[in-house]
C-alpha cells in the first residue's frame, strides 16, 4: 500500500472507461477515497457499491456530459461537497479518426471540449485548495499522439498536443506549491477506444492495468524527484 494515498480523495473523469476504471481500482487498493465521473449513472452506481464493499473506502459520483458546461459545473459542485480533492485524474477522452475534410466543426469542438477544456476547468477549480494545503496531484492522460501526428487525426492529435502544452504550463505554475502535474502519454491500449484505431494490431496494445499501476506509483512518490512527462509503450520480448 502507498501510505501517501491513504485517506486522500481522488476525482477521476472517465472512470467507467478502460484506463479510468483500472486507475480507480489501483487507487482504491491504496485506501484512497474516490469521486467518480462518467456518462452512465448505472455504471457509476455499480462501481460505487462494488468499491465500497471490496475496499472499505468512501465513494461518490456524478454522471454527466463533459461537453455540456452545466453538467461539468454540477460535477465540480458535488465534488466539493464530497470533500477536499487531493488528486485529480483527467482520464476522460474521445477519439476521432477522420480526414480533415470529413471532420465536422462540431466533432472538432467536442474532441477539444473533452480532451482539453475539461482538464483545464477541473484543474483551475480544484488546484485552488491543493495550493492552500501545499499538496496535490494532477494527472492528465494524453496519448502518444501528443508527440506526433497521424493521417486522419487532425482533431484528436491537436487536442492531445493541447493537453500536453496545458500540462507543461501547469507543471511550472504549480510546482512551488507542491502541486505536481503529470502528463502521461500511453500508446494504443486494450480498451474500447483502442478498438477504434484502424490498421493496427489490437493484440500489440498496452494493458491498461499496467498504465494504472504506473500512475499510482508516480503520484505516491513524495520526495524531490518528479517525472513530469511520460511516454508509455509496449515492448515485445522475443
Amino acid at each position: 500500500m502507498k501510505k501517501d494515498l491513504k485517506n486522500k480523495n481522488c476525482l477521476i473523469t472517465g472512470a467507467t472507461g478502460g484506463i479510468g476504471k483500472e486507475i480507480a481500482k489501483e487507487i482504491a487498493k491504496n485506501s484512497c477515497n474516490l469521486f467518480l465521473t462518467g456518462r452512465k449513472k448505472e455504471d457509476l452506481e455499480k462501481m460505487k457499491k462494488d468499491f465500497e464493499k471490496k475496499f472499505k473506502i468512501k465513494v461518490d459520483y456524478q454522471n454527466g456530459d463533459l461537453t455540456h458546461m452545466p453538467d461539468l459545473m454540477k460535477i465540480i459542485a458535488k465534488a466539493k461537497l464530497f470533500g477536499k480533492i487531493d488528486i485529480l485524474i483527467n482520464s476522460a477522452g474521445i477519439f476521432i479518426e477522420k480526414s480533415i475534410e470529413k471532420t465536422t466543426i462540431e466533432e472538432f469542438e467536442k474532441c477539444h471540449a473533452i480532451n482539453v477544456r475539461t482538464p483545464f476547468i477541473l484543474s483551475k477549480e480544484l488546484s485552488k485548495n491543493m495550493k492552500k494545503r501545499k499538496w496535490g496531484r494532477i494527472v492528465n492522460i494524453a496519448s502518444s499522439s501528443a508527440h506526433q501526428g497521424f493521417s486522419n487525426g487532425s482533431a484528436y492529435c491537436s487536442s492531445k498536443h493541447g493537453l500536453l502544452g496545458l500540462s507543461r504550463s501547469m507543471f511550472n505554475e504549480l510546482k512551488q506549491k507542491n502541486v505536481r502535474v503529470f502528463c502521461v502519454s500511453p500508446g494504443s491500449s486494450k480498451t474500447k477506444m483502442g478498438k477504434q484505431c484502424k490498421n493496427q494490431n489490437f493484440e500489440t496494445f498496452i494493458n491498461p492495468k499496467e498504465i494504472a499501476e504506473y500512475i499510482v506509483n508516480i503520484i505516491s512518490f513524495d520526495n524531490e524527484m518528479i517525472i513530469e512527462e511520460s511516454r508509455l509503450n509496449r515492448i515485445k520480448i522475443e
